[in-house]
C-alpha cells in the first residue's frame, strides 16, 4: 500500500464495519503459525485442535502481501489461483476494513486479511511456511534518517528470509526506482538471488494484476519498477557490513537535473522539492 491516507467517506464508522466484515479478517493469527495452508482450508478459519487438521486438506501454496491496502491486489490473485491462500497484512485499521468488506462481497474463500505489520511476521508465520512475499507500493521513505522504516532494510531482509520457503519469492514492485535501485543492494548483502529485474513490471509481468492504487499511479505518469529474488546462500557477515553501508538517502538515486524529472514517485515529492528550493538559494547566493 503506498503513503496516500484514504479518506474516510460521510457517516463511515469504523467499528462497525469492523464487526460487520469480522469474518473477512484474523484477530488472532499467532494461533496459525505453521498451519495456514490446513487451518484455513476452506475459508472461514474454525477453531480446530492441531491433531484435526492433520486430516484435512490443505493449500498447495501459502503468499502473503505484505502492505495489503484495500486488497484488490489478493483479490485478483485469489481470482486466477484458487488452489493457492492469499494472506494481506496491514497495520491501518481504515484498510482492514475495505478488505474485509471485498474479500466477503467476491464469495472467495481462499484469501484472508491479518490486521497486523511487518514486525508481526515471526509470530504469524512459522520457518520456511510462506512460498511468496509481494511488496505493492511500499511507501519509499526517501531520507537517510528514515531508511529503518523501509520494508526492504536488511534487517526486514532477513526475516524474510525466515519465513519464505527455500524456493519461496519476494517481489517488490513500486513507482519509485530509487527504491527499486536500493533494495537491489539490499537484497545483494542479504543473499537473495534476482530472478528478475524489470524498469516496466507492468509491460514485462501482466500475470500480476493491477490494483485500483497502481492504476491511479499509471494514469498520473508513473512506470512500474519491480525485482524478484528468491533466498540463496546465507549472507556473511562481510556482506551485511557492506549492504548497511549503502547510502541510505533515496536521493542519491534520482538523477542530478531534479526540475527534468517528468515523474516523481508518491512519497518523494516533498524530498525532491526541497532539494530543488536549497540547490536555488544555493545559485542565487554564489
Amino acid at each position: 500500500m503506498g503513503i496516500t491516507h484514504i479518506r474516510t467517506p460521510k457517516n463511515f464508522v469504523l467499528e462497525e464495519r469492523l464487526e460487520r466484515y469480522a469474518d473477512g479478517f484474523e484477530t488472532h493469527p499467532k494461533t496459525f503459525a505453521g498451519a495456514w495452508a490446513e487451518a484455513c482450508y476452506p475459508l472461514p478459519c474454525d477453531a480446530i485442535n492441531a491433531s484435526a487438521r492433520q486430516h484435512r486438506n490443505r493449500f498447495d501454496r501459502v503468499e502473503l502481501d505484505l502492505g495489503c491496502g484495500k486488497g484488490s491486489f489478493i483479490i485478483q490473485m485469489a481470482q486466477k489461483h484458487p488452489g493457492t491462500l492469499f494472506l494481506g497484512m496491514d497495520s491501518e485499521p481504515l484498510c482492514i476494513a475495505y478488505a474485509a468488506q471485498y474479500i466477503l462481497e467476491s464469495g472467495l474463500r481462499n484469501v484472508l486479511v491479518i490486521p497486523r505489520g511487518a514486525d508481526a511476521l515471526p509470530e504469524v508465520f512459522a520457518p520456511g511456511e510462506l512460498d511468496a512475499i509481494t511488496l505493492n507500493f511500499s511507501t519509499p521513505y526517501p531520507r537517510a534518517h528514515d531508511a529503518r522504516r523501509r520494508l526492504t532494510t536488511i534487517d526486514r531482509l532477513l526475516v524474510y528470509r525466515k519465513v519464505l520457503a527455500p524456493s519461496g519469492t519476494l517481489m517488490l514492485r513500486t513507482d519509485s526506482q530509487p527504491l527499486r535501485d536500493w533494495t537491489l543492494t539490499q537484497l545483494e548483502a542479504t543473499g537473495f538471488r534476482t530472478l528478475w529485474v524489470s524498469d516496466d513490471a507492468r509491460a514485462d509481468h501482466p500475470e500480476f494484476p493491477a490494483s485500483e492504487y497502481e492504476t491511479r499511479l499509471v494514469e498520473r505518469g508513473a512506470r512500474i519498477w519491480g525485482v524478484c529474488a528468491t533466498p540463496d546462500r546465507e549472507p556473511s557477515p562481510e556482506q551485511l557490513a557492506l549492504g548497511r553501508k549503502a547510502n541510505p538517502s533515496l536521493m542519491s538515486y534520482l538523477p542530478d537535473d531534479l526540475e527534468s524529472l517528468d515523474y516523481v514517485p508518491l512519497g518523494m515529492e516533498d524530498a525532491v522539492k526541497n532539494a530543488i528550493n536549497r540547490r536555488r538559494r544555493a545559485a542565487r547566493r554564489q
